[in-house]
């Protein structure tokens, strides 16, 4: 096609296009008019029925083509196999408290360890005291010398009952200790007051008879579980339990019980009496044994009230006692699982307190106190365990009159 002399104008591309009136003519006519109509009734039903299937995917079943009941065991793991349930979680946002009257303790941390002095666990030392005003001093000069972290180590004490001046001589004392500025004075101290309005005579004899034995130990078990449930607090890892009338006994006792890692650990109690300058090495403690068939033959014959004490011949239990086994020349970390235990040193995961494992104020499988102590430990599952080679020295009370 040949182009126009000059290029292409207006006026002759308008001369090239049809009439205006024949364009009319063709847009008016019936066969356009409906094709184009059908060509829109096309459009519109394709559009409709492919919205249709979209919205119609939410409703989709996507369940098996049988009933459940009728599918065989194959088909049910064929169908189940591909099917993975969305879940979708709306976490909260963190909720933040800010009231003052709300504590929260974590003891998820706290634990009793080998290594606790890396850990820096916390002790905590109770003593219960009745009428011992003349043993505190020395008390004090002993727990002053003992190598675990002074900063690591609570006191607490119980003073009950008393009729002499102990209240005011472990006051003295404890100020005495704490404004020490030489690293001796501990982390705190606690001194607790209560009065349980149990009468006995501090008469040697009278005291360790065996009549007076049943309401003394129940007596002792109120004060120390007092005494406990006021000063454990959640920071605790260990709980020492240790008397007031301890003559020696070693510096590193922490260190050396923690390194058992047993749930209840009690040395051997010994006591040193002179006799034509002879040092004869008495065997004190009694309540720290094994038991034995005869005493468990004897617990089945008796009255579920009736409190047991060893070393008594009104009940002859046949136990094994601690006190009569090992010597502190031989090595110090050998070990004897025990039933019954003592209370002049008791050293104690925290926790097995925190479970509910006290001291019995009433007869406990015809126990109670420490020894009890020991019988509801062991019935909840926890280690009971005695050093027959580690000695504490107790004072000599001349005491023996009673004992076996």
């Amino acid at each position: 096609m040949l182009l126009p002399k000059g290029g292409v104008s207006w006026k002759a591309a308008r001369a090239q296009l049809p009439p205006t009136r024949a364009i009319w003519v063709f847009l008016t006519k019936t066969r356009f008019l409906l094709f184009v109509a059908i060509t829109g009734i096309i459009l519109l039903l394709w559009r409709g029925i492919s919205t249709s299937a979209s919205e119609m995917q939410s409703f989709y079943c996507w369940g098996p083509a049988k009933p459940p009941m009728e599918m065989t065991l194959n088909e049910q793991a064929s169908w189940n196999a591909h099917l993975h349930t969305p879940v979708i979680f709306n976490h909260h946002v963190p909720l933040e408290v800010n009231s003052s009257t709300i504590e929260h303790v974590d003891l998820n941390p706290i634990k009793s360890t080998t290594k606790a002095l890396a850990n820096r666990e916390r002790v905590l030392i109770l003593t219960p005291l009745k009428d011992a005003s003349r043993y505190i001093s020395k008390y004090f000069e002993l727990i002053a010398e003992l190598t675990y972290p002074h900063d690591l180590i609570d006191l607490a004490f119980l003073v009950g009952d008393s009729t002499d001046d102990t209240l005011a001589v472990l006051s003295a004392e404890l100020d005495r200790i704490q404004q020490r500025p030489d690293g001796i004075s501990f982390h705190s101290a606690m001194v607790v007051e209560k009065d349980f309005n149990f009468k006995l005579s501090q008469d040697v004899k009278e005291r360790h008879s065996f009549e007076a034995q049943g309401p003394r130990r129940k007596a002792m078990g109120k004060a120390r579980n007092y005494l406990l449930a006021t000063a454990l607090k959640p920071e605790h890892s260990w709980v020492y339990w240790r008397d007031v009338d301890i003559q020696d006994s070693p510096k590193k006792i922490l260190e050396d019980f923690i390194a058992h890692d047993r749930d209840i650990l009690v040395p051997n109690i010994w006591f040193h009496r002179y006799r034509d300058g002879h040092d004869i090495e008495g065997r004190f403690d009694y309540n720290s044994w094994v038991e034995s068939d005869k005493g468990r033959r004897l617990q089945a014959s008796l009255d579920k009230d009736v409190v047991l004490a060893e070393g008594y011949k009104q009940y002859d239990t046949g136990r094994t006692y601690m006190a009569r086994m090992g010597d502190w020349r031989n090595d110090k970390d050998e070990e004897l699982a025990l039933d019954g235990i003592g209370g002049v040193n008791i050293l104690v995961k925290a926790d097995v307190h925190r479970s509910g494992i006290n001291f019995p104020c009433y007869a406990f499988e015809n126990q109670a106190e420490t020894e009890g102590f020991a019988k509801m430990a062991k019935r909840a599952g926890y280690e009971v365990y005695g050093l027959p080679n580690y000695v504490v020295w107790h004072i000599d009370t001349e005491e023996k009159g009673g004992n076996a």
